[in-house]
């Protein structure tokens, strides 16, 4: 790559960096997760930069690429069960300046199937059209109605989300 390609993707990557964070926390649910997304997402870009440069929309290729390795590390997952003789103790939860309505939206998003949340976080949190969704996720428009339509009707019977849920709180 030569040095006008290295320097525009170096600037392509430091305005995107926080936002790719934001999507990648949204759709795993953590930090750590969120930044290993994010950052396979640009070095798949960075691989291929010159064809995503041509292309003309390297914020579209970077979410698809987003969302299909979180995709993959569902596939990817084996658990080994570790068999204890005591429950541990779950971690805090630590919420810096959000409300208690973030924290029940965020596991509420949680609870929803991988597909699902991916959809919901695609639309309403990134404002794209269905037919953008169905492009970064690969699949029909239907699909991503069927899928939105489901996840919606999921969140608005969540315990704790008592008014439903608005699209401000994604």
């Amino acid at each position: 790559m030569d040095a006008a390609a290295e320097t525009e993707f170096s600037e392509f990557m430091n305005g995107r960096w926080l936002q790719l964070l934001r999507l990648g926390y949204v759709l795993t649910g953590d930090r750590g997760l969120a930044e290993d997304l994010a950052q396979t997402a640009l070095a798949r870009a960075y691989a291929s930069w010159p064809q995503i440069r041509r292309a003309g929309d390297p914020d579209a290729y970077v979410r698809r690429v987003m969302v299909n390795a979180n995709h993959s590390r569902f596939r990817k997952r084996r658990v080994a069960e570790q068999l204890t003789g005591a429950v541990p103790e779950p971690p805090p939860v630590e919420v810096a300046g959000g409300s208690d309505d973030r924290v029940t939206l965020m596991a509420a998003l949680m609870s929803l199937p991988l597909g699902q949340r991916s959809v919901v976080v695609l639309r309403f949190w990134l404002d794209m059209t269905e037919a953008q969704v169905a492009q970064a996720m690969g699949c029909s428009v239907g699909s991503v109605k069927s899928q939105g339509s489901r996840a919606l009707a999921k969140l608005r019977a969540s315990a704790g989300l008592d008014g439903g849920v608005r699209r401000e709180q994604l």
